[in-house]
């Protein structure tokens, strides 16, 4: 225990050292692209596109508008000189960041295209394609080969400091945790600003420490000057809030990101989220219809379903439902996985013994945490609560890496042990879920109380 407090001390200590520098970090980082822009001949600061091209070259979010100008640039620069490596790159870069950011996996095979065309023209020394192809397959979810290519750039420059959150990412999808760890401690004494304190937010938050995460992540929004930027940390913020059942707080957040930047259609979600946690249906329903008309995430389209459906719209949710299936399928042919999401919804809403193979297949290829969830509930729905229970104990307890204070995984893990008749462990791990967030799901909440009502309370030789 006493380890533990020190490892908190010591991170927090670096958090706040991180935070004292941040306004160095952020003109030290736009100074850096400085030399080779001076020398390629490509525009100046100042130019259209410039603020994109800072942005998809440290990682961070770019504002579409922005971005659509850098692709026309960088389509152009590559007609004209198609043996320049880093604009083929920095283009390829660009099309993931769209991908991402309107959930058009289309955008993918042509970045992979780029990228390849950049390793073509320069294969020795050419860090940028490789971690523009990490950032690649960690944007289709495909973790392994994101650990492949970023270590193969981090092994090419070291000091780079943007390859280490690509890193971080792939060894959190693969359940690598304390090889992520261990990855942000390198990236905290090589950097600072807000890219990394986000960073660091979202490694403090799956070790369950709130408090460091959303300090972390508070600190990254006001540091952070691009409004893009900005509204994709407070969305991260808010997500913390909602996460802690703090509705007003992270309908706030969301609100405030969604007005920086319109297209920050993750915060529209969240939204929703908490709009129907409040009780303002109606507008939760158009939050997530505008979510959805911009970013259609198949994980937007089975929350409005499962809002729907609580609210006894089926016809509606089946809507929704089958969004989800065509998105996926539409990523599926774009070499992205939503297995995860996918076997989520099976588990609930369609074949549960499919879930589990879907499930199964995803853990052998990237054991992270959520998979160890969403596998454990599959199986659970199947009807095999012992082998479930395995699962839901990995995506919940510290000890076999489950750090996370998740209420959907704790709710998951009481209903399996209340199916294993094991009524102490149920009681305590659903009232823990409802503790945590007592509206983390439109279905599963009231789910969860009726459960807790029928365990009643526990014995008196028990208490």
């Amino acid at each position: 225990m006493e380890n533990q407090q020190e490892e908190r001390r010591r991170w927090a200590g670096r958090r706040v050292l991180v935070g004292s520098v941040v306004g160095c970090a952020v003109l030290g980082g736009v100074l850096t692209l400085l030399p080779w822009e001076a020398r390629t001949g490509a525009p100046p600061a100042s130019a259209p596109g410039a603020q994109a091209l800072a942005a998809v070259t440290t990682g961070v979010p770019a504002a579409l508008p922005d971005l659509a100008v850098l692709i026309d640039e960088r389509e152009s620069r590559v007609r004209e000189h198609p043996r320049d490596a880093r604009s083929w790159a920095v283009l390829g870069a660009a099309y993931v960041e769209l991908g991402r950011r309107t959930a058009d996996p289309a955008y993918y095979p042509k970045a992979e295209r780029a990228l390849r065309t950049s390793l073509k023209v320069r294969a020795k020394g050419n860090a940028e394609a490789l971690g523009g192809l990490a950032a690649l397959a960690n944007a289709r979810r495909d973790f392994r080969a994101a650990r492949t290519w970023g270590e193969a750039a981090l092994k090419l420059e070291p000091k780079r400091w943007t390859t280490y959150p690509l890193l971080i990412d792939a060894y959190t999808g693969t359940g690598e945790y304390k090889a992520a760890k261990r990855t942000l401690d390198r990236l905290l004494e090589l950097r600072s600003g807000p890219a990394v304190l986000a960073r660091a937010g979202a490694v403090y938050r799956d070790h369950g420490w709130r408090e460091d995460a959303a300090a972390a992540l508070s600190d990254a929004a006001a540091a952070a000057e691009a409004p893009a930027e900005r509204a994709a940390y407070l969305e991260r913020g808010g997500q913390l809030a909602w996460e802690r059942g703090d509705r007003e707080g992270a309908l706030r957040h969301f609100q405030e990101a969604v007005r920086l930047d319109p297209d920050q259609r993750a915060a529209q979600a969240g939204q929703g989220r908490a709009l129907a946690a409040l009780g303002r249906t109606t507008e939760a329903l158009n939050a997530y219809r505008v979510a959805l008309a911009k970013q259609p995430l198949p994980e937007y389209a089975l929350e409005l379903g499962e809002l729907y459906e609580s609210l006894g719209l089926g016809q509606a949710a089946r809507v929704q439902y089958d969004v989800l299936r065509g998105q996926v399928r539409r990523a599926t042919a774009a070499g992205a996985d939503e297995q995860l999401v996918l076997g989520r919804f099976e588990a609930d809403h369609g074949d549960p013994r499919a879930a589990v193979r879907r499930l199964r297949a995803e853990w052998k290829r990237q054991p992270g945490i959520a998979v160890a969830d969403a596998l454990g509930w599959a199986l659970h729905r199947a009807g095999h609560d012992e082998d479930a229970l395995r699962f839901a104990r990995i995506a919940t307890d510290r000890t076999k890496g489950g750090g996370v204070r998740s209420a959907l995984y704790a709710y998951h893990r009481g209903m399996i042990e209340r199916g294993l008749e094991r009524s102490g462990p149920a009681r305590r791990h659903l009232q823990e879920a409802l503790r945590i967030n007592p509206y983390f799901s439109a279905l599963h909440v009231a789910r969860a109380r009726r459960a807790l009502e029928e365990l009643g309370e526990p014995a008196p030789e028990a208490l």
